[in-house]
Protein backbone atom coordinates (compact mmCIF):
# COMPACT_ATOMS: atom_id res chain seq x y z
CA UNK A 1 0.00 0.00 0.00
CA UNK A 2 1.50 3.34 -1.09
CA UNK A 3 1.86 6.18 1.40
CA UNK A 4 0.52 9.54 0.27
CA UNK A 5 3.35 12.00 -0.21
CA UNK A 6 3.28 14.93 2.16
CA UNK A 7 3.24 18.42 0.58
CA UNK A 8 6.52 20.31 0.73
CA UNK A 9 6.19 23.37 2.99
CA UNK A 10 9.10 25.81 3.15
CA UNK A 11 9.21 28.03 6.25
CA UNK A 12 11.44 31.10 5.81
CA UNK A 13 12.13 31.92 9.49
CA UNK A 14 12.27 30.10 12.81
CA UNK A 15 8.85 29.73 14.44
CA UNK A 16 7.90 28.65 17.98
CA UNK A 17 9.00 25.08 18.72
CA UNK A 18 5.46 23.78 19.17
CA UNK A 19 4.47 25.13 15.74
CA UNK A 20 7.53 23.71 13.99
CA UNK A 21 6.95 20.31 15.61
CA UNK A 22 3.35 20.21 14.43
CA UNK A 23 4.39 21.24 10.92
CA UNK A 24 6.90 18.39 10.79
CA UNK A 25 4.14 15.99 11.83
CA UNK A 26 1.69 17.18 9.17
CA UNK A 27 3.87 18.20 6.23
CA UNK A 28 7.26 17.73 4.62
CA UNK A 29 8.35 20.90 6.37
CA UNK A 30 11.70 22.53 5.57
CA UNK A 31 12.49 24.67 8.60
CA UNK A 32 14.92 27.54 9.12
CA UNK A 33 16.42 26.44 12.42
CA UNK A 34 19.14 29.09 12.66
CA UNK A 35 16.67 31.90 11.74
CA UNK A 36 18.99 33.41 9.12
CA UNK A 37 16.82 35.50 6.76
CA UNK A 38 16.52 33.86 3.35
CA UNK A 39 18.00 35.71 0.41
CA UNK A 40 15.82 36.67 -2.58
CA UNK A 41 17.51 33.87 -4.51
CA UNK A 42 16.65 31.32 -1.82
CA UNK A 43 13.03 32.49 -1.75
CA UNK A 44 12.85 32.24 -5.53
CA UNK A 45 14.24 28.69 -5.34
CA UNK A 46 11.68 27.79 -2.70
CA UNK A 47 8.90 29.06 -4.98
CA UNK A 48 10.14 26.69 -7.70
CA UNK A 49 10.28 23.65 -5.42
CA UNK A 50 7.65 23.96 -2.69
CA UNK A 51 3.90 23.46 -2.69
CA UNK A 52 3.45 25.92 0.17
CA UNK A 53 5.61 28.86 1.22
CA UNK A 54 5.35 30.25 4.76
CA UNK A 55 7.05 33.69 4.63
CA UNK A 56 7.05 36.44 7.21
CA UNK A 57 6.48 40.17 6.78
CA UNK A 58 10.16 40.78 5.99
CA UNK A 59 10.24 38.36 3.02
CA UNK A 60 9.49 40.00 -0.32
CA UNK A 61 7.45 37.74 -2.61
CA UNK A 62 7.59 39.73 -5.83
CA UNK A 63 5.83 39.47 -9.17
CA UNK A 64 9.09 38.30 -10.76
CA UNK A 65 9.20 35.32 -8.41
CA UNK A 66 5.53 34.47 -8.88
CA UNK A 67 5.42 34.76 -12.67
CA UNK A 68 8.48 32.57 -13.21
CA UNK A 69 7.43 29.66 -15.46
CA UNK A 70 8.84 27.12 -12.98
CA UNK A 71 6.99 28.54 -9.96
CA UNK A 72 5.07 25.62 -8.45
CA UNK A 73 3.59 27.30 -5.38
CA UNK A 74 -0.05 26.62 -4.68
CA UNK A 75 -0.33 28.53 -1.40
CA UNK A 76 1.50 31.38 0.31
CA UNK A 77 0.57 31.15 3.99
CA UNK A 78 1.97 34.39 5.37
CA UNK A 79 3.08 34.39 9.02
CA UNK A 80 1.82 37.90 9.67
CA UNK A 81 -1.22 40.11 9.40
CA UNK A 82 0.12 42.56 6.83
CA UNK A 83 0.64 41.27 3.28
CA UNK A 84 2.43 44.26 1.78
CA UNK A 85 5.46 41.98 1.39
CA UNK A 86 3.55 39.87 -1.15
CA UNK A 87 2.36 40.83 -4.63
CA UNK A 88 -1.13 39.53 -3.95
CA UNK A 89 -2.43 40.53 -7.40
CA UNK A 90 0.36 38.60 -9.14
CA UNK A 91 -0.30 35.57 -6.95
CA UNK A 92 -4.02 35.71 -7.68
CA UNK A 93 -3.37 35.98 -11.42
CA UNK A 94 -1.17 32.88 -11.22
CA UNK A 95 -3.83 30.96 -9.28
CA UNK A 96 -1.80 30.98 -6.05
CA UNK A 97 -3.82 31.39 -2.86
CA UNK A 98 -2.57 33.87 -0.24
CA UNK A 99 -3.50 33.76 3.45
CA UNK A 100 -2.49 35.77 6.52
CA UNK A 101 -2.94 35.64 10.30
CA UNK A 102 -5.45 38.36 11.25
CA UNK A 103 -7.11 39.11 14.60
CA UNK A 104 -4.24 37.60 16.58
CA UNK A 105 -1.99 40.54 17.38
CA UNK A 106 -4.61 43.21 18.02
CA UNK A 107 -4.28 43.32 21.80
CA UNK A 108 -0.49 42.90 21.82
CA UNK A 109 0.04 45.75 19.35
CA UNK A 110 -2.46 47.96 21.18
CA UNK A 111 -0.61 47.33 24.45
CA UNK A 112 2.68 48.44 22.88
CA UNK A 113 1.03 51.49 21.33
CA UNK A 114 -0.28 52.51 24.72
CA UNK A 115 3.15 51.92 26.24
CA UNK A 116 4.68 54.36 23.74
CA UNK A 117 1.88 56.87 24.30
CA UNK A 118 2.89 56.82 27.98
CA UNK A 119 6.65 56.53 27.49
CA UNK A 120 7.20 59.62 25.36
CA UNK A 121 5.57 62.35 27.48
CA UNK A 122 6.69 60.80 30.78
CA UNK A 123 10.29 60.35 29.50
CA UNK A 124 10.41 56.73 30.67
CA UNK A 125 13.33 55.54 28.54
CA UNK A 126 15.30 58.72 29.21
CA UNK A 127 14.80 58.26 32.92
CA UNK A 128 15.67 54.56 32.89
CA UNK A 129 19.01 55.18 31.21
CA UNK A 130 20.02 57.47 34.08
CA UNK A 131 20.26 54.33 36.21
CA UNK A 132 21.31 51.71 33.65
CA UNK A 133 24.08 53.65 31.89
CA UNK A 134 25.97 54.80 34.93
CA UNK A 135 24.86 58.43 34.78
CA UNK A 136 24.83 60.51 37.93
CA UNK A 137 21.43 60.57 39.64
CA UNK A 138 21.38 63.38 42.20
CA UNK A 139 18.20 62.09 43.83
CA UNK A 140 14.63 63.30 43.75
CA UNK A 141 14.00 66.93 42.90
CA UNK A 142 10.76 68.89 42.39
CA UNK A 143 11.87 70.15 38.98
CA UNK A 144 13.95 67.27 37.59
CA UNK A 145 12.89 65.02 34.65
CA UNK A 146 9.53 66.72 34.29
CA UNK A 147 7.26 65.35 31.60
CA UNK A 148 3.62 65.86 30.69
CA UNK A 149 0.45 64.16 31.89
CA UNK A 150 -1.71 62.54 29.21
CA UNK A 151 -5.09 62.79 30.93
CA UNK A 152 -7.29 65.29 29.12
CA UNK A 153 -5.15 65.34 25.98
CA UNK A 154 -6.53 64.68 22.50
CA UNK A 155 -5.44 61.44 20.80
CA UNK A 156 -5.83 61.29 17.02
CA UNK A 157 -5.89 57.71 15.73
CA UNK A 158 -5.10 57.15 12.05
CA UNK A 159 -6.83 53.92 11.10
CA UNK A 160 -9.76 52.83 13.26
CA UNK A 161 -9.71 49.11 12.53
CA UNK A 162 -9.34 46.40 15.16
CA UNK A 163 -6.03 47.73 16.49
CA UNK A 164 -7.11 51.37 16.38
CA UNK A 165 -10.23 50.55 18.38
CA UNK A 166 -8.23 48.53 20.90
CA UNK A 167 -5.87 51.51 21.33
CA UNK A 168 -8.87 53.81 21.79
CA UNK A 169 -10.30 51.62 24.56
CA UNK A 170 -7.01 51.68 26.45
CA UNK A 171 -6.47 55.40 25.89
CA UNK A 172 -9.94 56.30 27.07
CA UNK A 173 -9.23 54.54 30.36
CA UNK A 174 -6.27 56.92 30.78
CA UNK A 175 -8.49 59.95 30.31
CA UNK A 176 -7.58 60.75 26.70
CA UNK A 177 -10.14 62.26 24.34
CA UNK A 178 -10.50 59.99 21.30
CA UNK A 179 -10.45 61.35 17.75
CA UNK A 180 -9.89 59.36 14.58
CA UNK A 181 -9.49 59.46 10.82
CA UNK A 182 -10.58 56.48 8.74
CA UNK A 183 -11.83 55.76 5.24
CA UNK A 184 -15.31 55.73 6.73
CA UNK A 185 -16.82 56.27 10.20
CA UNK A 186 -17.05 53.31 12.55
CA UNK A 187 -20.47 51.97 13.53
CA UNK A 188 -22.41 54.40 15.77
CA UNK A 189 -22.42 51.92 18.65
CA UNK A 190 -18.59 51.76 18.58
CA UNK A 191 -18.25 55.53 18.31
CA UNK A 192 -20.54 55.94 21.31
CA UNK A 193 -18.67 53.32 23.34
CA UNK A 194 -15.35 55.04 22.67
CA UNK A 195 -16.63 58.60 22.81
CA UNK A 196 -14.83 58.97 19.48
CA UNK A 197 -14.95 61.99 17.17
CA UNK A 198 -14.62 61.25 13.46
CA UNK A 199 -12.61 63.48 11.14
CA UNK A 200 -13.18 63.00 7.43
CA UNK A 201 -10.26 65.34 6.80
CA UNK A 202 -6.93 64.02 8.09
CA UNK A 203 -5.43 67.49 7.65
CA UNK A 204 -7.98 69.06 9.96
CA UNK A 205 -7.50 66.39 12.62
CA UNK A 206 -3.71 66.69 12.62
CA UNK A 207 -3.76 70.39 13.42
CA UNK A 208 -5.77 69.81 16.61
CA UNK A 209 -4.23 66.72 18.24
CA UNK A 210 -1.80 66.43 21.15
CA UNK A 211 -0.86 62.84 20.30
CA UNK A 212 -1.12 61.08 16.93
CA UNK A 213 -1.15 57.27 16.73
CA UNK A 214 -0.60 55.54 13.39
CA UNK A 215 -2.57 52.28 13.26
CA UNK A 216 -3.34 51.83 9.56
CA UNK A 217 -1.83 49.18 7.26
CA UNK A 218 0.80 49.97 4.66
CA UNK A 219 -0.74 49.94 1.18
CA UNK A 220 0.00 51.96 -1.94
CA UNK A 221 -2.69 54.37 -0.75
CA UNK A 222 -1.10 54.88 2.68
CA UNK A 223 2.54 55.21 1.60
CA UNK A 224 3.72 58.51 3.15
CA UNK A 225 0.16 59.22 4.25
CA UNK A 226 1.88 61.46 6.77
CA UNK A 227 3.72 63.34 4.07
CA UNK A 228 6.06 66.30 4.49
CA UNK A 229 3.11 68.64 3.96
CA UNK A 230 0.93 66.89 6.53
CA UNK A 231 3.69 66.58 9.11
CA UNK A 232 4.08 70.35 9.01
CA UNK A 233 0.44 70.67 10.13
CA UNK A 234 1.16 69.00 13.47
CA UNK A 235 1.44 71.20 16.54
CA UNK A 236 4.88 71.93 17.98
CA UNK A 237 4.08 70.32 21.33
CA UNK A 238 2.44 67.22 19.82
CA UNK A 239 4.12 63.88 19.19
CA UNK A 240 3.64 60.85 16.95
CA UNK A 241 3.44 57.15 17.86
CA UNK A 242 3.80 54.54 15.12
CA UNK A 243 3.37 50.80 15.68
CA UNK A 244 1.96 50.11 12.20
CA UNK A 245 4.43 50.42 9.31
CA UNK A 246 7.32 52.83 8.87
CA UNK A 247 6.43 53.57 5.27
CA UNK A 248 3.29 55.42 6.34
CA UNK A 249 5.43 58.36 7.54
CA UNK A 250 7.91 60.47 5.60
CA UNK A 251 10.68 59.63 8.04
CA UNK A 252 13.20 62.17 6.76
CA UNK A 253 10.78 65.03 7.26
CA UNK A 254 9.72 63.72 10.67
CA UNK A 255 13.36 63.81 11.75
CA UNK A 256 13.84 67.35 10.47
CA UNK A 257 10.75 68.62 12.28
CA UNK A 258 11.75 67.00 15.59
CA UNK A 259 15.30 68.37 15.25
CA UNK A 260 13.97 71.88 14.66
CA UNK A 261 11.47 71.67 17.51
CA UNK A 262 8.46 71.85 15.17
CA UNK A 263 7.18 68.48 16.44
CA UNK A 264 7.46 67.55 20.11
CA UNK A 265 8.77 64.01 19.66
CA UNK A 266 8.00 60.49 18.52
CA UNK A 267 7.57 56.95 19.80
CA UNK A 268 8.44 54.49 17.03
CA UNK A 269 8.38 50.72 16.82
CA UNK A 270 8.66 50.62 13.01
CA UNK A 271 10.89 52.34 10.47
CA UNK A 272 10.77 53.22 6.81
CA UNK A 273 13.86 51.21 5.82
CA UNK A 274 13.88 48.32 8.29
CA UNK A 275 16.01 46.79 9.60
CA UNK A 276 18.09 49.93 9.06
CA UNK A 277 17.33 52.72 11.53
CA UNK A 278 18.29 56.26 10.57
CA UNK A 279 21.26 57.34 12.74
CA UNK A 280 19.58 60.73 13.14
CA UNK A 281 16.67 59.01 14.89
CA UNK A 282 19.10 57.29 17.23
CA UNK A 283 20.65 60.65 18.08
CA UNK A 284 17.21 62.09 18.77
CA UNK A 285 16.50 59.16 21.08
CA UNK A 286 19.73 59.79 22.97
CA UNK A 287 18.70 63.41 23.30
CA UNK A 288 15.38 62.36 24.81
CA UNK A 289 13.29 63.50 21.82
CA UNK A 290 12.28 60.05 20.60
CA UNK A 291 11.58 56.60 22.02
CA UNK A 292 12.68 53.81 19.69
CA UNK A 293 11.82 50.11 19.85
CA UNK A 294 12.99 47.32 17.49
CA UNK A 295 9.64 46.32 15.89
CA UNK A 296 8.49 44.37 18.94
CA UNK A 297 4.86 45.51 19.14
CA UNK A 298 3.53 42.04 18.42
CA UNK A 299 6.32 40.12 20.13
CA UNK A 300 4.55 37.95 22.70
CA UNK A 301 4.91 34.19 23.05
CA UNK A 302 1.15 33.78 23.03
CA UNK A 303 0.74 35.85 19.89
CA UNK A 304 3.43 34.03 17.92
CA UNK A 305 1.96 30.63 18.80
CA UNK A 306 -1.52 31.77 17.77
CA UNK A 307 -0.11 33.04 14.48
CA UNK A 308 1.51 29.69 13.84
CA UNK A 309 -1.70 27.85 14.64
CA UNK A 310 -3.53 30.01 12.10
CA UNK A 311 -0.89 29.25 9.47
CA UNK A 312 -1.35 25.50 10.06
CA UNK A 313 -5.16 25.79 9.85
CA UNK A 314 -4.90 27.74 6.60
CA UNK A 315 -2.54 25.15 5.08
CA UNK A 316 -4.59 22.14 6.17
CA UNK A 317 -7.86 23.69 5.02
CA UNK A 318 -6.36 24.53 1.63
CA UNK A 319 -4.88 21.05 1.17
CA UNK A 320 -8.29 19.56 2.03
CA UNK A 321 -9.66 21.51 -0.98
CA UNK A 322 -11.62 23.96 1.15
CA UNK A 323 -11.40 27.75 1.27
CA UNK A 324 -8.86 28.80 3.91
CA UNK A 325 -10.44 30.96 6.64
CA UNK A 326 -7.88 33.76 6.22
CA UNK A 327 -7.66 34.02 2.45
CA UNK A 328 -6.52 37.42 1.11
CA UNK A 329 -7.78 38.72 -2.24
CA UNK A 330 -6.56 41.75 -4.21
CA UNK A 331 -9.98 43.37 -3.80
CA UNK A 332 -9.49 43.36 -0.01
CA UNK A 333 -6.40 45.56 -0.13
Amino acid sequence: MSVKKKPLVVVTRKLPDSIETRMRELFDARLNLDDTPMTPEQIAHAARTADVLVPTVTDVISEDILKHPDCRLRLIANFGNGVDNIDVAAAHARGITVTNTPKVLTEDTADMTMALILAVPRRLIEGATILTEGKNWPGWSPTWMLGHRIGGKRLGIIGMGRIGQAVARRARAFGLQIHYHNRRPVAPVIAEELGATYWESLDQMLTRMDIISVNCPHTPATYHLLSARRLKLIRKDAYIVNTARGEVIDEDMLIKLIESGDIGGAGLDVYEHEPAVNPKLVRLARAGKATLLPHMGSATIEGRVEMGEKVIINIRTFLDNHKPPDRVLPSML
